[in-house]
């Protein structure tokens, strides 16, 4: 992977200021009571790779890669509302928070059709087995973005999916593994994996050795 092509998280100053920014685009005060809710739910205790940090480095990915965008500020807070809701165990994540997201858009008086666009990236995260076509260029960046993590440096990957593990520490080993298998599976046959140029220039190749490598791992 090229170096720095995974980068550092943002700090929480840095961070703050994504949803200022994407709100004064918007031409709407930014509502800081909806920043710290978000907040909140994302440093849920239960939390171990989808928390704060996740959120962190996924506008430290955006502030590099925004020009393979094409409406920023919807980009930003589908980002920040992507994972908003996160309960291992739930089926219904993406929309909940899809529907959290349009809900404050709608509230702070953004109009219906861009609360609309962000529910629709918001819920483009489900990341399903067999995806349907990406329908925009700014969900073609908000995947790779949450995806980002696949090609990551070996050991960010493989803390990530130590990570993982521990939000799914309910299942059994045995039960975790083959589930874990398939998901991986998915995305090494995905092709292309990532959507962006970016993306495909900088974490393609090293995500695949990645998947391959844990692939193993769980085949152990």
């Amino acid at each position: 992977m090229a170096a720095g092509a995974y980068p550092a998280p943002l700090n929480w100053t840095a961070l703050s200021a994504t949803w200022d920014r994407a709100w004064l685009e918007l031409r709407r005060p930014p509502p800081a009571a909806v920043r710290q809710e978000l907040l909140a739910a994302w440093s849920e205790r239960a939390r171990h790779y989808h928390d704060a940090r996740h959120l962190r480095e996924c506008l430290a990915l955006y502030s590099l890669w925004q020009g393979q965008g094409e409406r920023a500020a919807e980009v930003v807070l589908a980002l920040w509302f992507h994972d908003a809701v996160y309960d291992p165990g739930a089926v219904d994540n993406e929309l909940k928070s899809a529907a959290w997201a349009a809900c404050a858009l709608v509230e702070a008086g953004v109009s219906s059709e861009v609360a609309q666009r962000v529910y629709d990236l918001v819920m483009a995260t489900q990341h399903a087995a067999h995806p349907a076509p990406v329908p925009s260029l700014d969900a073609e960046l908000v995947l790779d973005i949450d995806l980002a993590i696949l090609g990551a440096a070996p050991a960010r990957f493989q803390a990530f999916e130590r990570d993982i593990r521990k939000e799914y520490a309910a299942v059994t080993e045995s039960v975790y593994r083959s589930a874990r298998r398939t998901r991986l599976q998915g995305f090494i046959e995905r092709e292309p994996l990532y959507h962006t140029l970016k993306a495909r220039e900088l974490l393609q190749v090293q995500a695949r050795l990645n998947l391959q490598g844990a692939l193993e791992r769980l085949a152990q």
